[in-house]
């Protein structure tokens, strides 16, 4: 495929799952769509970032399988919108279709983009069987789901029953089919997360820092949803006890930060490392997010710790929980320096190590150079600092002869 063709194939993609995210918003405004529907626009990130890849780099197939993303999340939604309403046209077939179809979209972001990136090929040769174990997961998964005799699984005034539906023996060998399926998803999925880790430790250079971009995005999101599980997990007993429902706060950080994981940060990093912009800018956000979430998270126990110190000192006084909420206010804006400054240090030192032995050289030399005189062992001090912390191949010290 030539590279205008490419270009004007993936914009075309584009152009069709903006027409659906259209579509779908319309069926929300004006049809039976609901607004779960109408998250459908915030697709359009991998849309986006996969026609600009496939429009760049069409050889690489991680471009076209985010569009291809896209395109199958959008063609469902816009279909489970459209099967709302009693009187539309074909909505038991389309309802069939919906009820499938979502395995695509899965497999392809959970399987072949993590197995494929970021040149659009496995690991090894050998890696390649994963490959056909995502399809063969997919094929089994969609049988399963297409023949199966439960009721279509979309939301509808009425149960929907599949027109396609295997009855008597064959029930059983369809559920069997489908079990083996979902199984053998997941191994697939299991084995692409393990060869990001492998294809990590063994790049270097450019590929090393794509893999950064793409592991800090992925990263962000299981972090994110394993925040959210629990609320999921621990949510009624905290019903329960009454205890202010401060796991509801915690599962609402973790789905919006799983959210924006899924929808923002995995596309965009994904698009910054194939086209590689601004590659080297990873380490300053690795160490940023590292530095600001340990801060946050320090300033949060601190007030929530001299709110609960400040309430049972004060308790005696005043039944007035103000003073205690004031006080535990100015006390963490009178941390928030030397806490950030000292988790800083700590972040360097166990993640950025070779960052943290230049500074801490730097200021060795600093607090030598004000007691050194001598030109020729101030150059030689010089140059030597120098070879440590940039670690050049060749140093040498120009002086401008004095007028």
């Amino acid at each position: 495929m030539s590279p205008r063709t490419a270009s004007i194939v993936a914009w075309s993609l584009f152009a069709l799952f903006m027409a659906m995210v259209v579509a779908t918003e319309a069926l929300v405004v004006f049809g039976s769509g609901t607004a779960d529907e109408g998250f459908v626009v915030l697709l359009a990130g991998y849309a986006l970032a996969g026609a600009l890849i496939a429009a760049r780099r069409p050889g690489n197939a991680i471009g076209w399988l985010l569009l291809a993303v896209a395109v199958t999340f959008g063609f469902t939604t816009l279909v489970d919108a459209y099967v709302r309403s009693e009187t539309a046209p074909g909505r038991v077939a389309a309802a069939w279709v919906s009820t499938w179809l979502w395995y695509f979209w899965l497999t392809l972001a959970a399987v072949f983009v993590p197995l494929l990136f970021p040149n659009g090929r496995p690991l090894s040769p050998r890696w390649r069987a994963v490959i056909w174990l995502g399809v063969a997961g997919l094929t089994l998964s969609t049988v399963g789901a297409g023949l199966s005799t439960d009721r279509l699984d979309v939301e509808s005034p009425e149960d929907i029953r599949n027109p396609l539906a295997v009855n008597g023996w064959g029930e059983q060998v369809v559920d069997i089919v489908g079990t083996a399926g979902d199984a053998i998803a997941t191994l697939a999925f299991t084995l692409a997360a393990i060869s990001v880790v492998l294809r990590f430790r063994r790049s270097h250079g450019v590929e090393r820092l794509q893999l950064k971009w793409f592991s800090y995005a992925g990263l962000i999101t299981l972090l994110g949803l394993i925040t959210a599980m629990l609320q999921v997990l621990f949510g009624a007993d905290d019903r329960e006890r009454d205890t202010g429902g401060w796991l509801e706060v915690v599962g609402s950080v973790g789905w919006f930060t799983t959210l924006f994981g899924i929808v923002v940060a995995i596309p965009l990093a994904t698009g910054i490392a194939i086209l590689r912009h601004r590659l080297y800018d990873i380490d300053v956000v690795i160490r940023r997010t590292l530095v600001y979430a340990a801060l946050t998270g320090t300033l949060v126990a601190s007030y929530l710790g001299g709110v609960l110190l400040l309430q049972l000192l004060l308790s005696p006084l005043t039944e007035d929980n103000g003073l205690a909420i004031a006080g535990s206010t100015l006390a963490a804006a009178a941390l928030f320096r030397p806490a950030r400054a000292r988790i800083q240090e700590l972040v360097d030192r166990r993640f950025f190590r070779q960052k943290y032995d230049a500074s801490q050289t730097i200021a060795g030399f600093g607090a030598r150079l004000r007691n050194e005189v001598e030109l020729d062992a101030l150059s030689g001090e010089l140059r030597g600092v120098v070879a440590e912390t940039m670690q050049p191949a060749h140093v040498s010290l120009w002086l401008r002869r004095p007028a």
